[in-house]
């Protein structure tokens, strides 16, 4: 009779002679890498370099259009100016709610109606700006042209803030 501890050696030498025949390579293939297995090739570079659709005729005359209103929008604001600084300046000291405190706030009122029409021309420029971009057009025009009017609302927007920051508003 086998006891129990036969039986364990029996077993442990049984799956020795097993596992020491799965280090040999007879039979079995080879786990490197394969010729058929590795990359090979060239990658070309494309055909065709993408070239932006130029603007249209009509599209230059538009923007042409906005730019010209923007700068007129803009000369009136610095025509404004003078007049809304002088009001500004005569309400520093006036408490709120006074006469020329009012009127300095009816002069800054005119400066940003005057802002707002150059910011609706910068507006339709940059909606042009976007349709070319998503279009695949050309967008140097457009780009510059938002360049300059975003320059101009800036400078716009430090004269009302300085004046502002003055009436303590």
């Amino acid at each position: 009779m086998m006891h129990r501890h036969d039986k364990l050696i029996t077993a442990s030498a049984a799956l020795i002679l097993l596992l020491g025949g799965c280090g040999r390579s007879e039979g079995y293939p080879s786990l490197s890498i394969r010729d058929s297995e590795r990359v090979t090739g060239v990658i070309e570079a494309p055909t065709a370099i993408f070239t932006p659709a130029l603007a249209t005729p009509a599209t230059l005359a538009q923007l042409e259009a906005l730019v010209a209103s923007a700068r007129a929008a803009h000369q009136r604001f610095l025509a404004a100016r003078g007049a809304a600084e002088r009001l500004v300046a005569s309400a520093r000291r006036s408490a709120v709610g006074t006469e020329s405190w009012a009127q300095a706030q009816v002069g800054l009122a005119n400066l940003e109606s005057l802002r707002s029409d150059t910011m609706i021309a910068l507006a339709d420029i940059d909606r042009l700006h976007v349709d070319a971009h998503t279009g695949g057009g050309d967008i140097a025009e457009t780009g510059s042209a938002l360049a300059e009017i975003n320059a101009l609302v800036a400078e716009q927007d430090a004269v009302i803030a300085a004046l502002l920051g003055q009436l303590g508003s």
